[in-house]
Formats: C-alpha cells, sequence, structure tokens
C-alpha cells in the first residue's frame, strides 16, 4: 500500500465501528496517526489496539460529538499527542427509522444533534487549529444518498443529511482562504454490523442497483482517502455519491 499520509494526523469521529473504523485503520496503513474517536470508550480503544497491533499510530478519543466540551478537550488532545490535525473525517453518525407521526421530539432531536450538531462543533473546533498552524487542511464529511432520495421512516435522518451538504458547501467556501478543502461523501447501501435491514429490503434494493451488490466500508474509505489526497487538490465544495449507481437510476428490465 502507498503512504500518501505519512505522519499526517488525521481525526475520525464515530470511529468505534462500521465505516468509521475502516477509514481509521486505512488511514494509519498509509502512514497516518490517527486520532479514534468514539463516544464507547471500548470501541474506541479497540480500534486504537487494532491499529498499533498492525504497527499504526493511533490514539483513543472518548468523547461525545455533541458536546462542544467534549469537542474541545479531544482535538486538544489529539494536538497535543500528534499535533493540529490535518485531515478531518467528520462520520458519526445514526440512522433510526421512525414514521413522523411515531416520532417523538427527542428521536428527532438526538438524529439532528449528532449528524448535525456534531459535525459542526467538531469541525468549528478543528478548523480553529489548522488555521495559521497548517499549510492546508482537509475537511471531509459524511452525507447519504437518502440526502437526495427520500425513504419512508426516516424523515429525521434524510433531512439530517440533506443539512450536511449544504453545510459542507458553505464550510468549504469559508475555509478556502486558509487552503483548507472540504467535500463529503455521500454512501449508498453498505454493509456494517447492526444495521437493522431487512433481507427484503436489502434485495429489493440491491436488485434495482446497476452495479449489483451491497457497497463495502473499504468503498467509502476509498474515497475518503482519495479526497483527502494531493489527487484531489482541485476538488473542494463537492458532494461525492458512491453508491453503486443508485442515484443515476433504477436497473429495471425492458417493458413490453
Amino acid at each position: 500500500m502507498t503512504m500518501r499520509f505519512q505522519d499526517k494526523t488525521v481525526l475520525v469521529t464515530g470511529a468505534g465501528h462500521g465505516i468509521g473504523r475502516q477509514i481509521a485503520l486505512d488511514f494509519a496503513a498509509e502512514g497516518a496517526k490517527v486520532g479514534v474517536n468514539d463516544v464507547a470508550a471500548d470501541r474506541a480503544h479497540a480500534v486504537t489496539s487494532e491499529i498499533q497491533a498492525a504497527g499504526g499510530k493511533a490514539q483513543a478519543l472518548v468523547a461525545d460529538v455533541c458536546s462542544a466540551e467534549q469537542v474541545e478537550r479531544m482535538v486538544t488532545e489529539l494536538a497535543s499527542r500528534f499535533g493540529a490535525p490535518d485531515i478531518l473525517v467528520n462520520n458519526a453518525g445514526i440512522y433510526p427509522n421512525s414514521l413522523i407521526v411515531d416520532m417523538s421530539e427527542e428521536e428527532w432531536d438526538r438524529v439532528w444533534d449528532i449528524n448535525v450538531k456534531g459535525m459542526f462543533l467538531v469541525s468549528r473546533a478543528a478548523l480553529k487549529r489548522m488555521i495559521g498552524v497548517k499549510s492546508r487542511g482537509k475537511i471531509i464529511n459524511m452525507t447519504s444518498g437518502a440526502a437526495l432520495r427520500a425513504r419512508v421512516g426516516a424523515a429525521h435522518y434524510c433531512s439530517s443529511k440533506a443539512a450536511i451538504s449544504m453545510f459542507t458547501q458553505v464550510l468549504a467556501l469559508e475555509a478556502a482562504e486558509h487552503n483548507i478543502q472540504v467535500n463529503a461523501v455521500a454512501p449508498g447501501l453498505i454493509e456494517v454490523p447492526d444495521w437493522g435491514l431487512t433481507q427484503e429490503y436489502i434485495d429489493a434494493l440491491v436488485g434495482t442497483t446497476p452495479r449489483g451488490r451491497i457497497g463495502q466500508p473499504a468503498d467509502i474509505s476509498a474515497m475518503a482517502r482519495y479526497l483527502a489526497s494531493d489527487e484531489a487538490d482541485f476538488i473542494t465544495g463537492s458532494v461525492m455519491l458512491v453508491d453503486g449507481g443508485a442515484s443515476a437510476g433504477q436497473n429495471l428490465p425492458l417493458s413490453g
């Protein structure tokens, strides 16, 4: 594997499992010093140990991204150990299912707090340390194909991800003068543990997806690392779809 991120400091939120874990592992494998954030201490330490066992450098950062105080402490801890972040991957997020008529105010607020407010708080804290300390920086936000296509039972999730897409564009404009690029990755259906989807739903979606398979965390990690690399120097304010062609349309047979 190439070492595109040798000695770069990378912060990955929600890195204790699923897509975030894969991103953290892959950045470390390419030479990065990785801050592994998760709200669950056992998950953050498990991924950190996994990276260290493979010869990489990592620091477990246990923090709730919804708390400004915890976020500031997390970024300060990372900077004191590895230096100010060169790359931030805002991956933390949740995706419960609930019909609008059944949805509680608390559930709505929790989705928006983690998916949107958390991204704002971490971006703000990291950006302050990038500016004036680093010659350049990269921020990658995790949105979703759900930002473009409505889904029954996901009003809070779909709308929060749509907000992330616009947040990414505004942040890209504001960060440009500091030589910091901001982009987003929009995954389609990705296979992660405990995703809570029925086989019927999975089969129906895969059956109409041009690529004809479920996405893997490695597919998303590859895009995140591309956007963080020098090869993506002329890309900012973009939302990159990684969904097997699902956003292009349904792969249905000819009729008649």
